[in-house]
């Protein structure tokens, strides 16, 4: 293989932080290379380095042997550098052809837009990716995976050499990951380098040539992936011994069982939305973990959504502590002792201009005023006490909560909710985008919530072996119904896909 892309001695520094440190890097054509790290370590400045989006205070980079500076991401694009991220980058009233060609448009006689032969090259490099789709119809109305397809399709018309794919599968079910690995296949057969960056290691295993370790902005390690494993992989993220790291384990949960003889904290009874969710009763006891198992689009999310109140409910009851509560009110519910952590950060979770305190304080400023005017003092200490307990890496309090990385957002908004101490707390995929040693502390974080501080807990988590070893009981969700549960030790994840199988 050629090296297609060598980064050398690449240092990015901001305010109160050294992003990257003197780091190398380097991608071989037809290569895919996995980047990981513990969230902070200076991934995703290194790919906004890469791609033009940050400026780079020091180092070289090369592409094809030719040195480059690109000003801007167009300028990388143009170069033949893009990237595909986990929010998916494109305009959602468009079709997939107008996205694909946008500002290239294909043009006929007087300059107009010839739509036949942008529909016809769209068709192609989508049915190239062995992916069809309704080519008339706006990308918003089209499947997560697709709509990453069509961004794929898009770097790929502007004959891209390099692409960058972060957390690609954070949103996908399982028959649209092997989608994506096909079509990743298919670029390497084609000598496309690609950048794999995922917190899922099994991916990172099943797809990567070489993965390379960063860790507090510096390079640790880079090893061939036939040479290594993934524990050895994740003790360098972590900075621990190896086999401390085997010995341990990879998950925080302990092995406590709950008494469910006793009355419950949480009782729905036959809540009903629409279609999602479907005559569903549940229960949760303090000290509880109750997991939601299924496929995406099964009603977890809305499940947990209704009953929190945030899109209301046609029929059924909600019980806390034995007291009914509407079920149609967030504020509601709040107030009656529940808490709800959703499944998109950035768009229900942090505000990124507010600072990490005032987002902290967000959901408890009511309970530091008083006739309106904040207990500023109280507050300061509220929020040095949920930054060292969570350990949420972060400069200052007052930094933007957009600087952190994704696992520290995310410690945010759960010290948020722990601020006013809920008896319910809703968590909508706690630990997604998060890396290996961010997962961990949050999984002990709500594993301490449960058996120490009595706190019951919904979790929702697509990954099923977080779900089974995390829950002290596991209901089972398809198509907006439940369709049964298991308790600890009976819970595997045959029996789970079985149950979801049959229905």
């Amino acid at each position: 293989m050629t090296t297609l892309l060598e980064m050398r001695d690449i240092s990015k520094h901001f305010t109160g932080v050294q992003a990257l440190a003197a780091v190398d890097f380097d991608v071989e054509g037809g290569e895919v290379h996995a980047l990981v790290g513990h969230n902070g370590a200076g991934k995703s400045t290194l790919i906004k380095i890469l791609t033009g989006a940050y400026e780079r205070d020091s180092g070289e980079i090369s592409i094809d042997g030719a040195r480059v500076a690109f000003a801007n991401p167009g300028a990388a694009q143009a170069a033949g550098v893009g990237a595909i991220y986990q929010e998916v980058n494109l305009i959602p009233y468009l079709t997939a052809p107008e996205n694909i060609f946008l500002g290239r448009e294909p043009r006929g006689r007087f300059r107009r837009v010839d739509w036949r032969a942008m529909r016809r090259a769209a068709g192609k490099l989508l049915d190239d990716f062995g992916v069809s789709c309704d080519l008339d119809a706006p990308v918003l109305q089209l499947g997560v995976a697709t709509q990453q397809m069509v961004a794929l399709a898009r770097l790929v018309s502007l004959n891209a050499k390099l692409v960058v794919m972060d957390e690609p599968t954070s949103s996908l079910d399982d028959a649209e990951v092997r989608v994506l690995f096909a079509v990743i296949g298919r670029l390497r057969e084609r000598g496309v380098g690609l950048i794999y960056v995922s917190h899922r290691m099994d991916e990172n295993f099943a797809l990567a040539d070489r993965i390379t370790v960063l860790r507090g902005g510096k390079l640790v390690r880079t090893l061939r992936t036939a040479q290594t494993d993934p524990v050895e992989i994740i003790a360098l993220m972590l900075g621990r011994n190896v086999e401390d790291v085997r010995a341990s384990g990879v998950t925080a949960f302990s092995e406590a069982r709950v008494d469910v003889a006793r009355s419950a904290l949480l009782d729905v009874e036959h809540l009903t939305r629409g279609k999602m969710p479907d005559d569903v009763s549940l229960s949760v006891h303090r000290g509880e973990i109750v997991g939601l198992a299924g496929l995406l689009g099964s009603g977890r999310t809305e499940l947990a959504r209704a009953i929190f109140g945030a899109d209301g409910s046609d029929t059924g009851t909600i019980k806390l502590n034995g007291r009914l509560i509407k079920t149609h009110s967030p504020h509601a519910a709040v107030r009656a002792g529940m808490g709800l952590v959703s499944e998109d950060r950035k768009i229900d979770g942090i505000i990124p201009a507010l600072s990490v305190a005032d987002n902290i304080m967000l959901a408890a400023l009511p309970l530091f005023a008083r006739l309106g005017i904040v207990d500023k003092a109280r507050q300061r200490t509220v929020v040095d006490k949920m930054i060292a307990r969570l350990d949420i890496r972060t400069p200052t309090p007052q930094t933007p909560v957009r600087n952190l990385s994704g696992g520290n957002q995310q410690k945010v908004i759960l010290a948020r909710w722990l601020c006013r101490r809920p008896a319910l707390l809703i968590l909508d995929e706690p630990t997604r985008g998060v890396d290996v040693g961010a997962k961990l502390e949050i999984q002990r974080l709500i594993d301490e919530l449960a058996r120490d501080d009595g706190m019951g807990i919904l979790m929702i988590s697509s990954e099923l072996e977080e779900v089974i070893e995390g829950s002290d009981r596991v209901a089972v969700m398809k198509d907006g119904r439940k369709l049964g549960e298991f308790v600890r030790g009976e819970a595997t994840e045959e029996r789970v896909m079985k149950a979801i199988s049959e229905g």
